[in-house]
C-alpha cells in the first residue's frame, strides 16, 4: 500500500509540476518538453511492437490450438463486442436526446475537400491488404498492430504444432529470454515516467491554452465527450460489478494506463503501460494478459465505435440523409465492426470515419471542421479504450482463473 501511495504521490506532482511548466508559454520550457515527450512517445512505440509479437507468440507457443485458447479468444471476444455494442448504442441514444444542430455549408464550404483526401489517402480496405505481410520484417518496420498479430499467431500456432525436441525447447528459451528482456526494458521506463508526464502534461497544457473554437459544433462535441465519459465511468463499472469486480479499485490500479493513454492518443504505443498495470497492480496473469491485451489494442475500441457512430450520424445529417431507426441500427453495426477493425494509432478513427463518409459522397467538409478539436476527443477515446481492455482481461482473467489454476496438472 505504502508503495502505492508514493506512486500516485509521484504521478500528482508530475501532472501539477506539467500544468505549471505549460502554463508559463517560455519557449525554451517547451521545447525540452516538447524533446522529451517525443523522447517518451518513441520509447512507448519501440517497446510496443516486441511486446505484441513475443506476448501472442509465447502464450501460443505455449497453448497452440488447445481448448484453453479458445475459450480464452471466445471469452475476449465476446467481451470486446458487448462493450463496443454497449458504446455506440450509448452514442445514438445520447445523439437524439442532445441533437447536434445542422450547420451552415458555409462553415465547411471553405475546407478544401482535396486536403481531407490527401490526409486518407489509402481506402479502410486498403489497411487489411497492408495488414498482410510479404515479408518477415514488414510488420515490426511498419508498426502495423494487424500485421504483427497475424504474424504472431502463424509463428505461435506453428511452434505449438511442433513435435517436442531440442529444436522446438530451443525456440521457446530464446523467445522467452526476448519477452523477459523486453519487460525488463518496460520495467525501467516505467520507473522513470513521471518525468515523461511532466512533459505530456506540460506540452497539453501549452497547446490547449491556445483556445480551441468549438461553438459552432458544440452539441456534437458534447455528444461524444459525455457518450465516452458514460462508457468509462458507468457502463464499463457495471461490467464489472456484474462479473463481481470493483470497478474503484480497478479504476485506480490503472491510472498510469489512462494518464499514458490520453498523452501518447495511442492505444498501441501504451501498451506496454497497459500490461504493467494490468500484470502488476490489477493482478491478472500472465497467460490473461499477454494474450488478450495485445489483441484488445486492434479489435476493442469502445470511444473509437461512439466516434465512429456520431460523427457518420452528424455528416449525414448535414447531407439530408433521413436517420431513420433502420439507418441508425445499421451504423451501429458499422460503427462496431468498423471499430474492431481499426489500427491502435493516433487519429486512426478520424481517417476511418473520413474513408466511410467519402464513399458515401457526404459533405466530408465537415470533417475539417471537427479535425481542429479532434486532439481532444482522441485523447479521451484512448483512454476509454485502453481501459476498457484492462476491463475486459481482468472480466476474462476472473471467468477462466481456473485455467490457469489446472495448468499445472496438465
Amino acid at each position: 500500500m505504502s508503495k502505492q501511495i508514493k506512486q500516485v504521490i509521484f504521478w500528482v506532482g508530475a501532472l501539477i509540476i506539467g500544468a505549471v511548466l505549460g502554463s508559463l508559454h517560455v519557449a525554451t520550457i517547451d521545447s525540452i518538453c516538447n524533446f522529451v515527450a517525443t523522447i517518451f512517445t518513441r520509447l512507448f512505440k519501440f517497446t510496443a511492437v516486441p511486446a505484441i509479437a513475443v506476448s501472442v507468440l509465447t502464450t501460443l507457443a505455449m497453448l497452440g490450438g488447445n481448448k484453453e485458447t479458445g475459450k480464452i479468444f471466445r471469452r475476449t471476444l465476446m467481451y470486446t463486442l458487448l462493450t463496443t455494442l454497449a458504446a455506440s448504442t450509448l452514442a445514438a441514444v445520447l445523439f437524439f436526446i442532445i441533437k447536434p444542430e445542422v450547420l451552415s455549408s458555409a462553415l465547411y464550404e471553405g475546407v478544401a475537400a482535396d486536403t481531407l483526401a490527401n490526409m486518407n489517402s489509402s481506402s479502410f480496405l486498403d489497411y487489411f491488404v497492408q495488414a498482410i505481410p510479404d515479408n518477415i520484417l514488414y510488420p515490426f518496420v511498419s508498426g502495423n498492430v494487424l500485421s504483427i498479430l497475424i504474424v504472431s499467431f502463424a509463428l505461435g500456432f506453428a511452434i505449438s504444432r511442433m513435435k517436442e525436441s531440442e529444436k522446438k525447447t530451443a525456440i521457446l528459451n530464446v523467445i522467452n529470454g526476448f519477452q523477459e528482456m523486453i519487460f525488463m526494458i518496460i520495467g525501467w521506463i516505467i520507473a522513470i515516467l513521471p518525468i515523461g508526464i511532466i512533459a505530456f502534461t506540460a506540452q497539453l497544457v501549452s497547446d490547449l491554452s491556445a483556445g480551441i473554437v468549438a461553438d459552432s459544433i458544440g452539441r456534437y462535441v458534447a455528444v461524444v465527450l459525455s457518450g465516452n465519459l458514460i462508457q468509462f465511468f458507468i457502463v464499463l463499472s457495471i461490467f464489472l460489478l456484474i462479473r463481481g469486480l470493483n470497478p474503484i479499485k480497478h479504476f485506480k490500479n490503472m491510472i498510469p494506463a489512462i494518464l499514458t493513454a490520453l498523452f501518447t492518443k495511442s492505444s498501441a504505443a501504451t501498451l506496454p503501460v497497459t500490461m504493467d498495470c494490468v500484470e502488476n497492480r490489477v493482478k491478472c496473469d500472465k497467460k490473461f494478459s499477454r494474450f488478450i491485451l495485445p489483441m484488445c489494442t486492434t479489435i476493442n475500441m469502445n470511444g473509437c465505435a461512439a466516434f465512429i457512430l456520431v460523427t457518420s450520424l452528424f455528416v449525414m445529417k448535414n447531407g439530408g440523409v433521413d436517420l431513420n431507426l433502420i439507418t441508425v441500427i445499421t451504423w451501429i453495426l458499422i460503427s462496431v465492426i468498423s471499430a474492431v477493425g481499426n489500427a491502435g494509432v493516433p487519429m486512426g478513427c478520424f481517417f476511418l470515419t473520413l474513408s466511410l463518409m467519402a464513399g458515401k459522397g457526404m459533405p466530408i467538409g465537415i470533417m475539417g471542421v471537427i479535425l481542429p478539436i479532434y486532439a481532444v476527443i482522441d485523447m479521451i477515446e484512448t483512454a476509454v479504450n485502453i481501459y476498457s481492455d484492462s476491463c475486459v482481461c481482468a472480466m476474462t482473467n476472473k471467468d477462466l482463473k481456473d485455467l490457469v489454476t489446472e495448468e499445472p496438472s496438465a
